[in-house]
């Protein structure tokens, strides 16, 4: 538009908001109430670098007057034309919320678009990413968008996590001709179904580049976001040209899904943002309650701390209007998230420890093409959460992050409960710690993939039957542990697991430990991370946290004081920053759904091994720090953490 002031390009966009209703075809009034005064209300109270609001959601109505979509009959006005004029005005980018191979409508109107289940019948909700759905709709009406109303991208929705596998014939003759498979797997436990599985997924791949290079090459300077694309829910290095990657992680139990999606996503090497909704609900009764704004500034601080981006998700009327009071109730969360810019976002690793999420691992344990939310990472989610609670620095990696000098960066790799593993990168993973590196292996069957690295350990079949893991004099029951282990002289027992609650009962290592060339291997004789989402005990994250600090005796900063303290290291400018956040309260209570108050936290006593160079001050608080320096190591007093916090220094960092 001309005579507009200059947008932020997404990969510079720090905070926006996204709005969204799904018009349906009784959905009336659509557009009547939407007015650029309501627009301006919401522009002027959160300052958003961008907006995203809907042009069509899972029904597949279009909620403006579309000449390439499907229009809803309740349009009354073209609200999309009254966005897009009041956000330009305001230097706001404009984003839509388009659902893609989630389309019933379209359907409806050409069930031959289909996918075709796994009984043969048309899927009604998910169209075919082998079929005309891109070519014939989808392509012609973001390129109308763009064309005809100027919006600056798009949001992709129902995409990668709505795929299923497709049994049109023409993708199943497809599928025969390439692979030389005849018999076609209708289930997970049929031959061949895993590489059925793989072929769809390709589809899915070829389908997303197909339609953003398109899009690219004809629509100069619009930017494309498939949800969930590269994220848990597609663990794999980022191929397609998407301009940013995106996902609106759970409403519920919000803060451990920004944990560990936050981690992910900060390093797959592209713009990146994740969602937050602005309310809660169970999904078997819909109960939309509003989130109080203390909760979306944790949400907000736990994804800023990992360098990204933050949205909030509000929802619109039926009619597609806006609610200004929900809107306004956000300005001090903008604020909040405006007070950390400047040292949080787009901000770089510190390496400590990388937690593994295997590409090959998750895509031989699901039987669906990508994740839902659905159990997929459960064990990984585990994992990391008991050794964010031990205040332990992570980053979540896949394998095409660790190339050697990656690796060399992270002084400890955990592994969780993988069953498969490609065996080129075990003995990638091996070599590390004969050259010093330091493997944790959890779980008996993860340990059985290391050949070479675990020779001599036998373990028997893990049991489901309750066991105790005894650390310390303090008893745990837990399951998915051995009931026999046997291992060489060199490897150093850790722990017990009893088979009765009795500390006297006669018992096995619930740990190894072993030299390992020049570095060290550990490993876990149960299973821990799943059973953290149903029974997470202190003591199971103690004896986590002891068996780190065998492999990793000195990392870069400690943190004492409370276990509700997520620690995150960033450097930005040359600087360090110790990031600090509050995760008390009933965050992962699924009868909570919302809460006004987060305890304060303190006082927490923080040590880093070195010497500031300089003042260190408290950000974003401006606060000047005192430090003791002793014996080689910084240590810091701070008497009260709220919310969210960074101790920011100059600090000599390697690489």
């Amino acid at each position: 538009m001309q005579n507009t002031p200059p947008r932020l390009r997404r990969v510079d966009s720090f905070f926006g908001l996204h709005f969204d209703f799904h018009a349906g075809e009784k959905d009336w009034d659509i557009g009547k109430h939407t007015t650029p005064e309501t627009i301006e209300e919401v522009i002027a109270a959160t300052h958003p670098d961008y907006i995203q609001c809907d042009c069509k959601g899972h029904p597949g109505w279009s909620s403006y007057p579309t000449k390439a979509g499907i229009a809803a009959p309740g349009i009354v006005a073209d609200a999309l034309q009254v966005w897009r004029e009041a956000t330009a005005k305001h230097g706001v980018a404009l984003y839509m919320h388009y659902s893609g191979v989630w389309d019933a409508a379209a359907l409806k109107l050409h069930p031959e678009w289909a996918r075709v289940d796994e009984k043969g019948g048309p899927d009604p909700k998910n169209t075919s990413v082998f079929g005309p759905y891109a070519r014939e709709l989808l392509i012609p009406q973001l390129r109308e968008l763009h064309d005809s109303y100027g919006v600056d991208g798009v949001w992709l929705d129902g995409e990668c996590w709505a795929t299923c596998q497709d049994y049109r014939e023409d993708v199943l003759e497809t599928f025969r001709e390439r692979t030389g498979i005849t018999e076609i797997p209708r289930k997970p436990e049929d031959p061949y179904f895993f590489e059925f599985t793989e072929f769809c997924r390709e589809g899915f791949r070829k389908y997303v580049s197909n339609y953003v290079d398109i899009l690219h090459r004809e629509c100069p300077g619009f930017q494309i976001a498939s949800n969930w694309a590269y994220t848990t829910f597609m663990p794999e290095a980022p191929a397609i040209p998407l301009d940013f990657l995106s996902g609106d992680y759970t409403m519920q139990n919000s803060v451990n899904s920004a944990r560990i999606e936050g981690r992910y996503l900060a390093n797959q090497g592209r713009p990146w943002d994740l969602m937050a909704w602005g309310f809660a609900a169970s999904w078997d009764h819909l109960d939309w309650t509003e989130k109080p704004a203390i909760m979306l500034k944790r949400e907000a601080a736990l994804v800023l701390a990992l360098g990204g981006g933050f949205q909030i998700y509000l929802q619109q009327n039926r009619d597609g209007s806006v609610r200004l009071e929900p809107v306004q109730r956000l300005t001090g969360v903008a604020e909040f998230c405006r007070a950390r810019q400047a040292f949080s976002h787009q901000s770089e690793r510190v390496s400590q420890i990388g937690l593994l999420l295997s590409t090959d691992g998750f895509y031989r344990k699901n039987h669906r093409l990508f994740a839902t939310w659905s159990g997929e990472t459960d064990e990984v989610k585990g994992v990391l959460n008991y050794l964010l609670e031990g205040q332990q620095c992570v980053d979540v990696i896949g394998e095409h992050h660790l190339d050697d000098n990656a690796l060399r960066d992270f002084p400890l790799i955990v592994v969780p409960e993988w069953k498969y593993l490609d065996p080129q990168f075990v003995e990638r993973l091996t070599r590390y710690a004969e050259d010093g590196g330091s493997l944790l292996l959890i779980s008996p069957a993860t340990a059985a993939l290391f050949g070479r690295a675990t020779e001599g350990l036998t373990t028997g079949q893990p049991s489901d039957e309750r066991s105790w893991l005894e650390h310390n004099g303090r008893l745990a029951g837990i399951k998915d542990a051995a009931r026999e282990v046997a291992a060489p002289a060199d490897y150093e027992p850790f722990g017990r697991l009893l088979p009765k609650n009795d500390d006297r009962a006669e018992g096995i290592p619930a740990a190894h430990i072993r030299p390992f060339g020049n570095g060290k291997i550990a490993c876990v004789h149960f299973g821990m991370g799943k059973r953290h989402l149903t029974a997470r005990t202190t003591l199971v994250r103690a004896f986590l946290s002891a068996l780190v600090a065998k492999l990793f005796p000195n990392p870069l900063v400690s943190v004492s004081g409370s276990h509700l303290v997520d620690v995150v290291l960033r450097r930005k400018t040359g600087r360090l920053f110790i990031h600090l956040i509050n995760t008390g309260g009933p965050h992962a209570d699924m009868s909570t759904y919302t809460y006004d108050e987060i305890p304060a936290v303190g006082p927490l006593e923080i040590s880093l091994r070195g010497r500031p160079a300089g003042e260190v001050m408290l950000l974003p608080e401006n606060i000047p720090l005192d430090c003791i320096y002793a014996n080689g190591v910084t240590r810091i007093h701070l008497p009260r953490l709220e919310i969210h916090s960074a101790i920011a220094m100059d600090f000599p960092l390697a690489g």
